[in-house]
C-alpha cells in the first residue's frame, strides 16, 4: 500500500479542517486527487484548457452554473467541462474529492484571490 492511500479518506479529511483548502490524496498521470472541506460558495470561474471531475463523499454539494444548478449527495459526481463557468457551494459543511491535473490552479482563470489555494499541498 502506498502512503498517500494509508489510513484511508477518513483520515485524509480528519487531518485538516480548513474550507476550500484542497489537499493532494492522490497522483496518477499527471492527475491528481484532492480531498477538499466546503461550505458557502465559491467564486464564479472556468478552466479553459482542462475538465475537473467533483465526488461528493459527504454532505450535499452543488455546482452551479449560469443556466442550472446540480444538487449532489455522498457518492455522486460530476465532470465540468472545460471553459465552462461554474462556482461550487454547500449550505453546510461537506467533504469532496476533485480529479483534475496536477497544474491546475483551483480558482481557474481567475486572477489569485484570498480563494487561491496553493497547488501540491498534501493530507
Amino acid at each position: 500500500m502506498s502512503e498517500a492511500q494509508e489510513g484511508g479518506l477518513e483520515a485524509k479529511f480528519a487531518a485538516f479542517s480548513e474550507h476550500w483548502r484542497p489537499k493532494v490524496v492522490a497522483a496518477l498521470n499527471g492527475q491528481e486527487v484532492k480531498a477538499v472541506k466546503v461550505q458557502g460558495v465559491f467564486p464564479w470561474h472556468s478552466h479553459a484548457a482542462c475538465e475537473e471531475m467533483f465526488l461528493v463523499w459527504k454532505g450535499r454539494f452543488r455546482v452551479e452554473f449560469r443556466d442550472r444548478v446540480v444538487e449532489m449527495g455522498p457518492g455522486e459526481y460530476i465532470v465540468v467541462p472545460r471553459g465552462v463557468e461554474h462556482r461550487t457551494a454547500a449550505d453546510d459543511e461537506a467533504e469532496v474529492l476533485i480529479f483534475e491535473p496536477a497544474e491546475v490552479v483551483h480558482t481557474g482563470d481567475e486572477p489569485p484571490s484570498a480563494f487561491t489555494a496553493p497547488n501540491g499541498v498534501r493530507a
